[in-house]
């Protein structure tokens, strides 16, 4: 697929219990909201495991990321479903790598924004 300013690139995921427990071993990340469910038997998503989303979209396009940049807006619980809304802010190819640069917004099944975001990059 070929990408081109405007483009918007979407994604879902819904996060489980295994997920957390997972980025927890290797994050390391063990704070008490990632492992003691809440009320209701949902555990807090590790913002990095938030982050993820874009991330995976610019894997999907071989996108090597120069920068990043979160801003995380709410919690997200296991058993949400978060779409991920990546924008092709930018898109040329000066030389021999193509450079990119994307907004993201990533929303919960709710409709509420729960993180946004934007990255730079170069496509080899």
């Amino acid at each position: 697929m070929s990408l081109r300013v405007g483009d918007i690139i979407k994604f879902q995921r819904t996060f489980t219990t295994e997920d957390v427990e997972l980025f927890t071993k290797i994050s390391r990340d063990e704070a008490s909201h990632h492992i003691t469910p809440d009320e209701q038997g949902r555990l807090v998503i590790q913002g990095l495991l938030t982050a993820t989303l874009p991330t995976k979209i610019g894997g999907d396009h071989n996108v090597l990321a120069r920068t990043m940049s979160f801003e995380f807006l709410r919690p997200v619980f296991t058993g949400d479903t978060i779409i991920c809304e990546v924008t092709i802010d930018q898109f040329e190819k000066p030389d021999n790598r193509t450079r990119i640069k994307a907004s993201f917004l990533c929303k919960n099944q709710h409709e509420k924004e729960v993180v946004r975001g934007d990255f730079s990059g170069v496509i080899p």
